[in-house]
């Protein structure tokens, strides 16, 4: 079996390789690991491994596994990478130091009223809907200027774009598309890349890359 630091370290050298090939700095490439449904046990081999972002798909998860290892770690940052509802944004912003789906402006105004109110500004991605699926979460492409506007007005830092590809359909015209539209709005971060794709992500410009099965499962 694989070591936990053995498979981050072969996911840093894809990034790094990836990166290069699109004569990149591969330090300009975040990775998350992703631990939605990971138990304690499965989590703290990758920080001692020198892993310090994870990502957590709902709130009630994270709060039942993260406050005992944020206590035991230093330096570890959550990211909401999840579908947020408005209720969870007072749980969320004292959690998370980076939010990846904000997608509507009512999310957006129930996120900015708790970062006040806790005087703690996570930075946030707007999510869009970057194949136009009606069941996926993200705001429309017609609507991303309003809302990054929306962001620039808000106390929350403004991370970048987020965006999920359509399953089972080539992902890197997605991701092109995505950075067309975040150079088009004067935006540097973009959050696209999962197991199966995070290189093609890397080499169209992804700044964070969100790993999970890669980095807990032998391949």
């Amino acid at each position: 079996m694989t070591s936990a630091a053995d498979r981050r370290q072969h996911i840093l050298d894809e990034i790094d390789r990836a990166a290069e090939l699109a004569k990149r700095d591969p330090a300009d490439v975040q990775l998350i690991a992703v631990s939605k449904g990971r138990s304690v046990e499965e989590i703290e081999p990758l920080i001692e491994a020198g892993q310090r972002d994870f990502g957590e798909n709902r709130v009630q998860e994270a709060l039942a596994k993260w406050p005992a290892l944020l206590a035991r770690y230093s330096g570890i940052r959550l990211h909401e990478i999840g579908q947020l509802q408005s209720n969870k944004a007072a749980e969320a912003v004292k959690l998370f130091d980076v939010i990846h789906s904000v997608d509507r402006s009512s999310l957006l105004s129930a996120l900015s009223k708790e970062a006040e109110k806790a005087g703690r500004s996570p930075a946030v991605y707007v999510q869009v809907n970057i194949g136009e699926e009606e069941q996926k979460g993200g705001c429309a492409i017609a609507h991303i200027a309003a809302m990054i506007e929306a962001v620039r007005a808000s106390p929350l830092p403004l991370a970048g774009l987020m965006a999920i590809p359509p399953l089972g359909v080539e992902p890197a015209p997605y991701f092109a598309l995505l950075a067309k539209l975040a150079r088009r709005h004067d935006v540097t971060g973009l959050s696209i890349g999962m197991s199966g794709d995070f290189r093609a992500a890397v080499m169209l410009g992804s700044t964070t890359v969100r790993v999970g099965t890669a980095l807990f499962e032998d391949a």
